[in-house]
């Protein structure tokens, strides 16, 4: 599927989060982060990537099966430096209100890449059947 890059599109990822996950009967505890992660992905493609031009679109490729999402998420911009993301839990980086959504990718996923220059990121999350652990 894809959709041009206006914010209110995210409606879009979320309606797909929900059949997708209702329809695998997901957990709750997967379906936020699976909902988290991919709308951030969402919207760095619009905001970051596109640069919130409407004329541009953002791709999104998905396989489901009970046990495991595979999410890919392409945006027709420049790419970015994926490699030097500043880590957001740095206690100079705390009080920026931006750069959060790659770390919440990242963490929230079982499987995250990116590709092209960073145009691209796909996102796996497995073992859906089991419960989340929670790490302290």
């Amino acid at each position: 599927m894809d959709f041009s890059s206006q914010g209110e599109n995210i409606t879009i990822v979320e309606r797909l989060i929900d059949e997708l996950c209702e329809k695998h009967n997901i957990p709750e505890e997967h379906y936020g982060n699976i909902l988290i992660a991919l709308t951030e992905a969402a919207n760095n493609a619009i905001y970051h990537g596109n640069r919130n031009d409407p004329d541009k679109k953002v791709i999104l490729q998905y396989e489901a099966s009970p046990k495991k999402f595979y999410f890919r998420i392409e945006d027709e911009g420049p790419g970015f430096d994926f490699e030097n993301v500043p880590d957001p839990t740095s206690p100079e980086n705390l009080e920026k209100p931006n750069g959060r959504g790659v770390f919440l990718m990242r963490h929230l996923s079982d499987e995250m890449t990116f590709l092209e220059n960073g145009r691209v990121v796909e996102i796996v999350f497995s073992n859906l059947t089991k419960p989340v652990e929670v790490s302290a």
